[in-house]
């Protein structure tokens, strides 16, 4: 495991996102999913709202609900399909789907609870292969994805690690837009 010599981090505190309807947020996340609501607060002014559910591990996600916020624009504030479905571009800046770590061995047990709420999802594999997915565990698999939409269109993964993550699973030069 790679070590980071200038901050401590311990995780993510919190990922804080934008929702259009809160009370539709708290009952998707609470009721379909099983988080518990654990922080409420009214932002001054009539600024609107910011809410944290916690997502395990000591990790929060939050929502904040502006009555001013614009609406969403699918393919620039978020991925506009499920992955394996279409199109999963958004925009620079932009949060393209958040991934809770979940155990490997009741990935066909939450994709089956999804399916009995009547969300519609993608169950792949993510691998080294030209297309990057595969719909079974192949040599190069590296996790096991159900990916998935909330209220707010945002897109969600469950995801398992199939397998430890060694040096030669960093192979790959970055792309520079100046290039």
């Amino acid at each position: 495991m790679p070590s980071n010599d200038k901050f401590e981090f311990r995780g993510i505190n919190h990922l804080a996102l934008v929702c259009r309807d809160m009370k539709k947020t708290v009952e998707f996340y609470t009721e379909v999913l099983g988080m518990p609501l654990t922080k409420t607060v009214v932002l001054p002014g009539g600024g609107g709202q910011h809410f944290f559910f916690d997502c395990g591990g000591g990790d929060q996600l939050a929502f904040f609900w502006f009555p001013t916020a614009p609406d969403a624009q699918p393919g620039v504030t978020h991925a506009a399909s499920l992955v394996a479905k279409g199109d999963i571009t958004s925009a620079h800046a932009s949060m393209n789907h958040v991934a809770f770590d979940v155990p490997l061995e009741k990935m066909d047990e939450y994709k089956k609870k999804l399916d009995d709420a009547g969300i519609d999802s993608t169950d792949v594999y993510h691998d080294d292969s030209e297309i990057g997915i595969s719909q079974e565990v192949n040599e190069t698999t590296f996790v096991r994805s159900i990916y998935f939409k909330d209220p707010d269109d945002i897109l969600l993964e469950f995801a398992s690690w199939t397998r430890e993550l060694t040096e030669a699973d960093v192979n790959v030069e970055p792309m520079s837009a100046a290039s």
